[in-house]
């Protein structure tokens, strides 16, 4: 009669791999804390070997190499962002209200993880290249918002003749310009307050009237008016 006992080995590998993904991620916390002191492009694996108590040669069971540590930090915070900005956009009904949530997730996310915001929506490692797993959860993203876009668009009409991505990469454009000005001047002030963390709502302004704009633009007028 056969047993129905788990295997030992299958309960071994279990754990081990279970220990594998424990010492990934410990890892990974190790190098974005080296990159939040040292900054992003000064990655250096003797200090992440340090910080969790292993010999340097050791990081290579677990990454190929510090390339390979960017990609999977360049993946999660991708993975992050993505959650959070899922979460705020779920249940709007307006594309004013999306945007705003976009824009005030974005600065945030910034602020809370800087290494992974410029990591990921920056160029600060020379010769990094995601690979194309890493690369599909971002554009994942992006074509996740553009077509949130285009619903909006089919629903309230046009937008200064653009494309949906047109309008969605000018959206992108926004937000990260605003942010990136906040990093760089007032980091240490929350979103919402200084220069620049201060003007999404001016920003939301300036696409609203350009959305009044193109609908009356765009309406047909009444003969002697």
């Amino acid at each position: 009669m056969p047993s129905t006992t788990l295997p030992k080995p299958l309960a071994h590998r279990t754990r081990r791999e279970r220990n594998r993904a424990e010492m990934r991620t410990a890892i990974l916390d190790a190098a974005r804390a080296v990159m939040r002191e040292n900054g992003v492009a000064a990655l250096n694996l003797n200090q992440v070997a340090a910080i969790i108590g292993i010999k340097t040669p050791s990081l290579y069971e677990y990454f190929d190499g510090k390339l390979a540590l960017y990609d999977a930090l360049f993946r999660f915070g991708f993975e992050l962002f993505a959650e959070r900005m899922n979460r705020v956009l779920e249940n709007t009904q307006t594309w004013q209200e999306s945007l705003r949530n976009a824009m005030e997730t974005y600065m945030q996310f910034a602020l809370d993880y800087p290494e992974l915001y410029q990591l990921c929506f920056e160029r600060p490692v020379p010769g990094f290249v995601p690979s194309e797993e890493s690369m599909r959860v971002s554009l994942a993203l992006l074509e996740s918002s553009t077509a949130r876009v285009e619903q909006f668009m089919r629903e309230s009409g046009g937008w200064l003749g653009l494309t949906p991505a047109q309008v969605n990469d000018l959206g992108i454009a926004m937000m990260h310009g605003l942010t990136a000005q906040h990093l760089a001047n007032e980091p240490h002030l929350p979103m919402g307050k200084g220069r620049y963390g201060s003007l999404i709502p001016a920003a939301l302004a300036l696409f609203q009237a350009a959305w009044n704009n193109s609908n009356q633009t765009s309406r047909p007028r009444l003969h002697g008016h």
